[in-house]
């Protein structure tokens, strides 16, 4: 059986190669989609770790390790027998287990504490308490410089033990170079140790993770070599009071694939290190940063593969069509096998050989292309835009490869099993079912369409009632959380319309040719025959097409859409390029009490209602206000603030326009009532038009409108709609807002919704003229805005600025915010698979497409040649083609786009979470693109045409007389 089945394989292979190598791609494509995820998951993970690493490095680093041995009450020396095999078993297995190399380690060992008596009280105060502890720290001498005196010496000489101390706690305990000290050993020893203070330290630097317990906790410890506490102390039967041992570990090489390992690593410690010797644990892991970097990983990975799901999916459902076209070419091949005596076993061996053999070739070649896709997963930056960043650290890991025997084992099946229905029919069955293939599919016959319909609807109405939502596997970009079921439900509600679709295509086309029967040409009425008698065999192929487009379409939007909107709510929240707040000189001025009207925020005319003449209602004065008119023993204090130079910021290089922007508290009041704390903000029109950002749709006309309005009177206001709802304002009306240094009065010129970094829901707001606010009430500090040239830095603005003597105290820039928010790992992956998924299967629906229509045309022949003998012209037979091809990929191609566009119309509103949905400012808008669908028809042109080109080349070569002739159709 070895052998003969090996050269009938081969030769079979060769006789179909196309169809042979076709399957090879596919599933070379399968396996580098499916191991690129685990593999940019492993690398997204290590940034992520490295970017933990960076953030906890203030306190203890993330890999820190520290195990303590603390003697309980009654222990003697003889019980610790354990301490040298625990002291072995920490620093030789405990690095071979964890398996991560370490930067730091450190064992400090202390006996218990005591109060200490100066040998010579004439040179130390001998009134003062010295509490102090004996330690020996591993590797003191090469962490620290010696401040004053020497570092200790190894042996104790004469019965005295030299120790050194922290200069800091020298001073502190008022010990000097040379001091000795009585230290007592209780615990039945009656042992007193003379210990003398030979020098002073100070840490070379104080941050590294040597110092783990803390500069403060070692105030008062006399630290000795470690020899001598062997030799002195343990020999002598001292029993060690307290033992530490503290490993910082560089976790940033860390795979997915180690965070499990490693984890119950950690917990088993625990057990062993308390049988080599009771009371000893591990007081501080990393166990839970480990299982924190697992949780990111699987969300990252659940995430990617959900939204990678539907385009693997047409991967295989691709090599599955291909094997099925396969295997109809070689059906009769297999029946006459069968017949000659060949076992169904041995038929099913060929193609499950065939099958290993392919996988074994994708298995080699497919982790390749997997890496280079993983990179460019990595440098996504928004749909089918790639960017060239700091690349992310893409290696292979268990997982992939797990991942890519997956998809190869998958697709393996989806091509065999066919050839195992095909394997068991004999030639009669073949026969037999030839004069019956135009059965509907099964799919059609069992309403698998209208089943999925109906799952789809409920997934969309479990999201409309917000109950899918608070299930979460994503990443959140600036309030907007990515939910995988958001990709998944889409592409089940896009197949089933499709499917649907298809159900109606024959009838129509039935239709269709029964009314024009009588008028049309008849390259078209052979097509509409052709096409309704045939319509199952064109399935597979429409199929294909209406998910790639319709996948491509939603996917494209999707991206688009939470790209623009986290990007717009960064713009808003902020509201221009970059903003400065300036250190403002001030100085206190004490108010007369008598004057104090003006302070409360009312001028004693009291508008409240209350007595104390504050609008906001309180009898205390403004809450703002140190003393209002209200308080009464509180002498009130005002800062008269000195305006620093605002011209210079116009003069920067790279900045194109500069604002001045004020934002301060105070109550506001409508017809004499407080309506509660609100911003004033303070601007000056024609500056404000040039550096704010506005999205012109959230306002009834151009915002530029309002701010002409602003400037036609000195104490015009603009508020928001909600306000102006509530208390039934209208332009014209009056509304004053209470500062602590005066009741200002504004008429009200515009009515606008949302306005560049306000929030009305949480606070309502009151645009005026700044020069108008200034003329009223002292100067208060303002922001400048700045609206930057493409490109240009801040840097250089804030040392020019410095250079000039003002003072910044703070300066946000919303372009590095929102670089910040691009390199996010899971917004890279989710960009990158949305961007690799639609290339992959777009690649994978060309040459499905290709395919289909190659053996189409080949399995055709003898009805071409027919065709051609009743005289259908060369010209009538190609138009015949083309008309069918527009029926069957132009019309799929057209379906994809409008399927595809309602389903993002349905499912991408969705993107808002639960919580953010009311309160989302700028209001959440679903985009498509121009330049998407652009490409789009770029790639579905370039696939009818090349399809064309097939046809006519096929036409051309097609001659009459070899075409009619008996036999089968080859």
């Amino acid at each position: 059986m070895g052998m003969p089945l090996l050269r009938f394989l081969f030769r079979k292979m060769w006789n179909t190669r196309w169809l042979t190598l076709s399957t090879a791609a596919g599933l070379i494509a399968a396996v580098a989609f499916t191991v690129s995820i685990p593999m940019y998951a492993d690398g997204a993970l290590k940034r992520v770790v490295a970017d933990s690493l960076k953030e906890k490095s203030t306190g203890m680093p993330a890999g820190s390790l520290l195990i303590r041995y603390q003697a309980s009450g009654g222990t003697t020396a003889a019980s610790q027998s354990g301490l040298p095999d625990v002291d072995a078993f920490i620093r030789e297995k405990v690095p071979e287990r964890i398996g991560f190399p370490y930067d730091t380690f450190v064992s400090v060992r202390t006996i218990r504490g005591a109060e200490t008596a100066p040998v010579d009280p004439t040179k130390v105060d001998a009134s003062r308490v010295r509490q102090m502890t004996i330690a020996a720290m591993s590797g003191l001498e090469e962490k620290v410089e010696m401040a004053q005196g020497r570092m200790y010496g190894g042996e104790a000489e004469d019965g005295v033990i030299e120790a050194v101390m922290m200069e800091e706690a020298l001073y502190r305990n008022d010990l000097h170079i040379g001091d000795e000290l009585y230290y007592p050993i209780y615990g039945g020893l009656n042992l007193v140790l003379k210990v003398k203070i030979v020098g002073a330290y100070t840490p070379l630097d104080e941050t590294d993770p040597f110092w783990f317990q803390g500069l403060e906790s070692i105030m008062n410890t006399l630290a000795i070599s470690e020899e001598a506490f062997a030799g002195k102390l343990m020999s002598a039967g001292v029993p060690v009071h307290n033992a530490y041992w503290y490993y910082a570990f560089d976790l940033r090489e860390i795979k997915t694939s180690q965070l499990a390992p490693l984890r119950r690593t950690l917990d088993r410690l625990d057990i062993e290190l308390y049988q080599l010797l009771k009371d000893t644990r591990v007081e501080i892991s990393f166990a839970d940063t480990l299982t924190e970097f697992r949780r990111q990983g699987l969300q990252l990975q659940t995430l990617l593969f959900t939204l990678a799901a539907p385009m693997i999916a047409m991967v295989f459902f691709f090599i599955a069509m291909n094997a099925k076209q396969s295997l109809e070419k070689q059906r009769s091949d297999i029946a006459v096998l069968r017949s000659r005596g060949a076992g169904t076993r041995q038929i099913i061996w060929i193609y499950v050989l065939e099958g290993l053999l392919l996988g074994a070739v994708a298995l080699l070649l497919g982790p390749l292309i997997g890496w280079f896709m993983a990179k460019s997963i990595g440098s996504a930056n928004g749909f089918l835009t790639f960017v060239d960043r700091k690349a992310i650290p893409v290696g292979f890991s268990t997982e992939a490869a797990i991942a890519g025997v997956a998809a190869v084992l998958l697709a393996i099946l989806s091509s065999v099993i066919p050839a195992i229905l095909y394997a068991r029919a004999s030639i009669v069955d073949y026969k037999r079912q030839l004069a019956r293939s135009d059965r509907s599919p099964l799919w059609q016959r069992w309403f698998l369409d209208v089943a999925l319909l109906g799952l789809a609807g409920y997934g969309w109405y479990l999201f409309n009632e917000r109950q899918m939502l608070t299930f979460r596997t994503g990443m959140t970009t600036d309030q907007l959380n990515v939910n995988p079921f958001l990709f998944f439900v889409p592409a089940i509600a896009i197949f089933a319309i499709g499917l649907f679709c298809l159900r109606l295509f024959p009838l129509i086309l039935k239709l269709v040719g029964w009314l024009g029967r009588k008028m049309l040409p008849l390259p078209l009425y052979l097509t509409l025959t052709q096409l309704s008698r045939s319509s199952g065999a064109y399935y597979s192929l429409m199929i294909l097409l209406i998910l790639t487009i319709g996948l491509g379409v939603y996917n494209a939007a999707a991206a688009r859409t939470i790209d623009l909107n986290s990007t717009e709510r960064i713009l808003y929240r902020y509201g221009s390029d970059v903003i400065i707040q300036t250190v403002w000189e001030g100085r206190a001025e004490i108010q007369n009490p008598q004057q104090g009207g003006g302070s409360g925020g009312g001028s004693g005319e009291n508008p409240g209602g209350n007595p104390g003449g504050n609008p906001g209602g309180s009898p205390g004065g403004n809450p703002g206000s140190p003393g209002g008119p209200g308080g009464g023993a509180n002498t009130p204090t005002r800062i008269n603030y000195i305006e620093p130079p605002f011209e210079i910021f116009r003069t920067l290089d790279g900045v194109e326009a500069a604002a001045r922007v004020l934002k301060t508290k105070g109550n506001i009041v409508v017809s004499g009532r407080s309506i509660g704390q609100g911003t004033l903000m303070g601007i000056n029109n024609d500056q404000f038009a040039e550096v704010a950002w506005f999205r012109e749709d959230l306002f009834p006309i151009h915002p530029f409108y309002y701010l002409n309005y602003l400037g036609m009177y000195e104490h015009a206001a603009i508020i928001p709609s909600n306000v102006a709802e509530r208390y039934q304002l209208k332009p014209g009306d009056l509304i004053s807002v209470g500062l602590p240094d005066g009741m200002l009065e504004f008429v009200i010129v515009g009515i606008l919704p949302y306005w560049p970094s306000q929030y009305p829901d949480q606070s309502p707001f009151v645009i005026a003229n700044l020069d108008y606010i200034y003329d009223q009430v002292p100067l208060i500090p303002y922001e400048v805005w700045l609206k930057m040239e493409p490109d240009a830095k801040v840097a250089p603005i804030v040392t020019a600025l410095m250079d000039r003597g003002i003072e910044l105290a703070s300066v946000t820039d919303v372009r590095s915010e929102l670089i910040t928010q691009s390199k996010h790992p899971t917004r890279g992956g989710v960009f990158g698979i949305l961007s690799l998924g639609f290339l992959v299967s777009v690649i994978v629906s060309l040459a499905g497409y290709l395919l289909y229509w190659f053996f189409n045309l080949s399995g055709r022949i003898v009805q071409f040649g027919v065709l051609r003998a009743m005289g259908l012209s060369r010209k009538q037979l190609t138009g015949m083609l083309l008309l069918e091809q527009v029926f069957t990929g132009g019309l799929a191609v057209g379906l994809g786009f409008v399927i595809g566009k309602v389903a993002s119309r349905l499912f991408l509103p969705f993107l808002q979470t639960a919580e953010n949905v009311a309160s989302a400012v700028p209001p959440f808008r679903v985009v498509f693109e121009q330049q998407d669908a652009i490409q789009l028809y770029v790639v579905v042109g370039f696939m009818l045409l090349t399809g064309a080109a097939l046809l006519y080349l096929h036409i051309r070569r097609l001659r009459v007389h070899q075409a009619v002739k008996m036999g089968e159709e080859r």
